[in-house]
């Protein structure tokens, strides 16, 4: 018979509300994003995986005067060791550090292909090198100090620092940026010897307000410089509330080429724009004339920035030029910040800028206080083991005695009395009689330096000893300890000379003077705050305005604005002949020619639309799909070839058709209708589009097609339908609007809308008959064709042409 099981052993399902259990994981989700992986700590500025990589950089030994070692080496211990996680991500954090472009003061020194500000990509981790730079190291400064916690690691085998001592305000020098779980923060870097002066300000001032810090703080130091026009008030409620934006733009200067030619050279991009991105898109705004005033850009970099903008004319101003680059292109950007960080390494909180400098400088004092704390015991340590070495001096014949007869030297050591010996300094295995001076041949007026108060003169002699000991001999009456015993045991025969019992005696005054010095400092927090000053200045001496690479890049500057300037002020008025063929084909000829001159065009097309216009006129193209485009006079191709196809200066579908082509003309107004017969009124500026996509107006459902495009003028509509019925009625019949279907013009039963016009009901409805002449109904006789609109109309008059068009 089976056993049965035990019903306690058998596991059984747990069950919980759904919203409870998603709740609960989800929540340990967030945590853990928010705490290990993306907001920065505020006392060392560092996330997870960065402070594990410099970490490990320390433990390979990395130093910034040292050897490079493989980057598939470092991020592989950092993988095995403290972050589990891709090998990949960790080597984009490593290579991200050692990016001078990204990063204002780099953590890694890099040897190799880390990427460049165009945009590439770093080499594979097994082709490039690294090792720590000195920012690194004052980041990693006294971590053998017991300066901070450490933590076990994921597997428990290591342990690894909570948060690195970081003697300088990494968080705000270089900046951070990521996102968690409903949250995120982006920190723009700062300049070292700016955060600096605010620290020690802070602590001269500790209730400081956030706008005295800004005289020391004024912006943003990015690592690629630029020129920062943000306003003074903006920048400083950002700062105040930890939250907002900064508009920062590139650095450009003009360069005289001679005889009236210049051009401009842009010296430094916004931060974190991509120089290759930069660059396609200044040529894209080019190719679509949003700014006509550019004419070529070329990019010239070698290891510095050097972007050529090269003005249409020589006439354009730089400014405006450079004006309308700002609102098109990544030449200005606005940089946010959100100052979202760990304020005390486990709760996010969106913090001004005085409280992360408070932050920083908090936990410079803790560390102050552990690595003077870890100072005095290594002093305590040493004064013990001085002592003990200083009494082997004093004795050194008994404590040779003792070494070399007893079995257990260790524990005689420890436990001997020496206040009851037979004579001080007499050896237990000689008698009195044999006894020699252990002193014989040394210097007897030196012992008085043996620093003992009850000392008496060299030749003053104990009472019943024998000659030549003195009575200075250490009179302590307990034994060693055991750190005593181990170090008098371990020291080195060489060690038995006369200078070196001189020198630990030196050495002992000495560190006693240290540790009174320590015992003030942790007992007064002025002391302290002193040290930590102290501390700051040196960083600002290593790494301020006047080290290498330490000064100001982004300088700041007033923000001029721009103003829209019509697109005929930027261009030269010119006389120019529109020529469109029937395939599409657009094309400017220079001046005004016979509209009847025979022009050449690809075999099987032929001319279409042909009108005078000018380089500053705008030209308005309705497509059958019943959207606008826009073209410029002045961006059309030269009339000496054939031409473009206009559907690649706009997205004009493939499918559609063009319907008119005409010039734009202020204030005036358009009649629209589709195949159906629906249509209205619009104003010319309302069919305007601003992109290549056009715009929408006219809305038509397939089969439906726009067809009736014509400019208004009179105030009679006359509208004929492919059935040959025409219908007039008062223009004020038909609405005036932005977009849409329209209202319906004529009634059909078969067919739809042929033509539409508009005209003067007193001058008469005119037409070309087929010969080329015009004819004229008179206004009385067009009683019969006269009628309320979306009604069906008469049959056309006697003469109207056979293709339905008035025209």
């Amino acid at each position: 018979m089976a056993d049965t099981p035990d019903p306690d052993s058998v596991p059984r399902d747990l069950v919980e509300p759904l919203r409870r259990a998603i709740g609960e994981r989800y929540l340990t989700y967030a945590l853990s994003t928010i705490m290990h992986r993306a907001l920065p700590d505020a006392r060392d500025g560092l996330k997870p995986v960065h402070r594990r990589i410099l970490y490990a950089m320390r433990e390979l030994r990395l130093t910034s005067t040292g050897g490079f070692r493989k980057s598939a080496k470092i991020s592989g211990d950092v993988m095995g060791n403290y972050h589990p996680h891709g090998d990949s991500a960790i080597y984009d954090a490593m290579a991200r550090l050692a990016q001078d472009f990204n990063v204002r003061y780099p953590l890694v020194d890099g040897q190799g292909n880390f990427g460049n500000i165009d945009g590439d990509n770093p080499a594979a981790a097994r082709y490039t090198e690294a090792r720590l730079t000195a920012v690194a190291e004052a980041l990693l400064e006294g971590l053998g100090e017991d300066a901070v916690d450490f933590r076990a690691n994921y597997d428990g085998t290591l342990t690894e620092p909570a948060v690195l001592p970081a003697a300088i305000p990494n968080l705000l020098a270089n900046g951070s940026s990521g996102i968690a779980v409903g949250m995120a923060t982006n920190i723009p870097p700062h300049n070292i010897d700016d955060l600096v002066q605010a620290c020690l300000h802070l602590i001269r001032t500790p209730d400081a307000r956030d706008e005295t810090l800004l005289k020391y703080v004024p912006g943003p130091d990015f690592p690629t410089g630029g020129v920062l026009v943000e306003p003074a008030e903006s920048i400083a409620e950002t700062y105040r509330t930890g939250r907002g934006a900064f508009r920062l733009r590139a650095k450009w200067e003009v360069e005289d080429l001679g005889r009236g030619q210049w051009q401009v050279i842009v010296t430094e991009i916004p931060y974190q724009v991509q120089k290759s991105k930069l660059i396609e898109k200044l040529a894209e705004v080019i190719q679509t004339k949003k700014v006509p005033l550019l004419a070529d850009v070329r990019d010239e970099s070698a290891e510095d920035i050097r972007i050529v903008l090269e003005p249409r004319s020589r006439n354009v101003d730089p400014e405006m030029l450079m004006g309308m680059l700002y609102r098109n292109s990544d030449l200005e950007i606005r940089f946010s910040l959100n100052m979202n960080v760990l304020i005390d390494g486990v709760t996010p909180r969106v913090c001004s800028l005085k409280e992360v400098l408070r932050a920083f400088l908090d936990h410079r004092r803790e560390v102050l206080l552990r690595r003077s704390r870890y100072r005095l015991a290594k002093i305590d340590h040493r004064l013990e083991v001085l002592e003990g070495l200083i009494t082997a001096f004093l004795n050194l014949d008994r404590v040779i005695d003792i070494i070399r007869y007893d079995d257990d030297p260790k524990a005689a050591l420890m436990y001997e009395d020496w206040s009851k010996s037979h004579q001080a300094g007499i050896p237990r295995a000689m008698t009195e009689g044999d006894y020699v001076s252990p002193l014989l041949g040394v210097d007897r007026d030196a012992l008085v330096l043996l620093d003992d108060p009850e000392a008496r003169a060299p030749d003053e002699i104990a009472e019943g000893a024998p000659a030549g000991v003195p009575r200075r001999f250490d009179g302590r009456e307990e034994g060693l300890s055991d750190v005593q015993a181990e170090a008098i045991l371990n020291m080195r025969l060489r060690s038995l000379r006369r200078l070196e019992e001189l020198e630990l005696v030196n050495e002992r005054d000495k560190l006693m003077v240290e540790r009174a010095g320590i015992e003030d400092l942790l007992e007064s927090e002025g002391l302290q705050w002193a040290r930590i000053t102290e501390e700051l200045k040196e960083v600002r001496a290593k790494f301020g305005a006047k080290s290498e690479g330490g000064a100001r890049r982004t300088v700041f500057a007033e923000a001029t604005e721009v103003p829209d300037v019509p697109l005929e002020a930027m261009i030269d008025r010119e006389p120019i002949t529109v020529v469109c063929s029937q395939m599409g084909w657009i094309r400017a000829m220079t001046g005004h020619i016979a509209l009847d001159r025979e022009l050449k065009f690809k075999d099987g097309d032929g001319p279409r639309f042909l009108f005078h216009a000018e380089t500053t006129d705008r030209l308005l193209l309705l497509g059958s799909n019943g959207r606008f485009y826009t073209l410029s006079g002045a961006n059309l191709p030269g009339g000496r070839g054939m031409g473009e196809p206009v559907r690649l200066i706009v997205d004009l579908p493939n499918e559609a058709e063009i319907v008119a082509l005409f010039v734009h003309r202020p204030g005036a107004k358009l009649l629209l209708a589709s195949s159906t017969g629906d249509g209205f009124v619009v104003a010319e500026e309302e069919v305007l589009a601003q992109t290549r996509s056009g715009k929408q107006v006219l809305n038509v459902r397939s089969p439906a097609v726009a067809r009736i495009c014509h400019r208004v003028s009179g105030d009679h509509v006359a509208v004929v339908g492919d059935n040959r019925k025409v219908l007039v009625f008062p223009l004020t019949d038909l609405p005036e609007m932005g977009r849409g279907k329209g209202v319906r013009l004529q009634k059909y039963k078969d067919g739809g809308l042929s033509d539409a016009t508009t005209f003067t009901l007193e001058n008469g409805l005119s037409w070309l008959d087929p010969a080329g002449r015009t004819r004229t109904v008179a206004a009385d006789d067009l009683a019969e064709w006269r009628g309320n609109r979306a009604t069906a109309g008469r049959m056309a008059p006697r003469g109207f042409p056979r293709n339905n068009r008035f025209d």
